[in-house]
């Protein structure tokens, strides 16, 4: 039972990282780990798909964002809005391979909404560039 309390941290705290607050996975990811009889590739499946799910929460504030655009609480102005938009554009769908980058990530994944990016790419996308985070982290520590 206490395994699966792991694996359900690793989730959790996962998905937490991957909105827009300040918590940090990795952390709670490596504390884990170093604990006994929790194995490696669970934990890894569970932060990774914890992880994405998150992303797929900020995708889904970027998908409806944009109808309160011109609300004067609106978090970000025509301009920034527009720039990041082009960005986006100029460099395409394989940014969301970077999605787990601190600070950027999240935003990727908005603006990912915002340009209505088809689910499937950006699922597939988004997990890859996760799930090799969490692999290269869990095998520092091993």
């Amino acid at each position: 039972m206490r395994r699966v309390w792991s694996y359900l941290t690793a989730f959790g705290s996962g998905f937490l990282a991957a909105t827009l607050l300040p918590v940090a996975s990795e952390v709670v990811v490596v504390g884990l780990a170093a604990q006994p009889g929790v194995a490696a590739a669970p934990l890894w499946l569970a932060a990774s798909l914890g992880n994405t799910l998150g992303a797929v929460v900020n995708y889904g504030l970027g998908r409806f964002a944009l109808h309160w655009r011109d609300r004067r609480w609106f978090p970000v102005g025509p301009g920034q809005l527009a720039r990041a938009q082009a960005w986006f554009q100029r460099w395409g769908v394989w940014t969301l391979l970077l999605a787990w980058a601190p600070v950027v990530g999240d935003a990727l994944t908005v603006i990912a909404g915002i340009m209505r990016v088809r689910p499937l790419p950006f699922l597939a996308l988004v997990f890859v560039g996760k799930a090799a985070r969490y692999a290269a982290l869990l095998w520092a520590v091993s």
